[in-house]
């Protein structure tokens, strides 16, 4: 357990220390709320959708705890560059620890992300319609955190160049965003995008956390929660054996 607290700790510190990359992480959220919300908004008005930035600002929250959770792969990278991840793996402590501790540490940094946008949201117009259900919209928050850190750190884990890693997220975190129903409902789409949508985990992952802040659901709230919280345990899992297995 300490070993995963200092793991924790140290995904942390690095993360405060950097007040510019704090700051530059609100940019491409800042720019869909300018961009998609008050450029799409009348026309998502006048469609009968009411107030975009209402039905945006989730996606956004949960865009920004996505790529902040996926890219925190990278750091493993660093890691076995400089030795340090070598100094880690010898400890006498399991890999699995090693992995938890490092999945916790970047869920949390993109947990402390997406609150920040949230509070971004807040300031660009959005009102969450349920404030007693917040706190269950961070448990949201933290399932898809959990899931794309520890997806990120797989993926680090077989990966021994930093170019080749980002590759390989944005192949797969496009289209999981555009194809989530953050930008756009999942209603009334072709059949094909439809089922795409229904195997892509982060879709419940904002379906949860728009239900929890404005009451709107597509899959429904429990639904959301099992499969999501399924996913996680999987990734985590599968996360784990592929770093136990890692060579440096």
């Amino acid at each position: 357990m300490k070993v995963i607290y200092i793991l924790w700790l140290r995904q942390l510190k690095r993360y405060f220390r950097s007040k510019a990359r704090i700051i530059g992480s609100l940019g491409q959220p800042l720019l869909f709320f300018v961009a998609l919300g008050f450029g799409f908004g009348p026309i998502y008005t006048r469609a009968g959708g009411g107030d975009y930035i209402q039905f945006l600002a989730p996606g956004i929250i949960t865009m920004s705890i996505l790529f902040t959770a996926t890219f925190s792969g990278i750091e493993v990278l660093w890691d076995r560059r400089f030795g340090f991840l070598k100094e880690t793996l010898v400890a006498p402590v399991s890999r699995l620890q090693i992995m938890l501790g490092r999945t916790l540490g970047g869920a949390t940094v993109a947990v402390v992300q997406g609150l920040i946008v949230f509070i971004l949201s807040v300031i660009v117009g959005f009102r969450p319609t349920t404030v007693s259900m917040i706190p269950l919209a961070l448990l949201y928050m933290a399932l898809i955190a959990i899931t794309f850190t520890a997806l990120g750190t797989a993926i680090a884990s077989f990966i021994e160049d930093m170019q080749g890693f980002q590759i390989i997220i944005n192949f797969l975190i496009m289209p999981l965003f555009f194809l989530s129903g953050a930008l756009f409902p999942l209603e009334n789409l072709p059949k094909a995008v439809v089922v795409l949508s229904m195997i892509n985990p982060l879709a419940y992952g904002v379906d949860g956390l728009r239900g929890t802040l404005i009451s709107m659901v597509h899959f429904g709230l429990a639904t959301d929660f099992v499969v999501l919280g399924c996913i996680a345990v999987f990734v985590l899992l599968g996360g784990a054996y592929l770093f136990s297995r890692i060579e440096v």
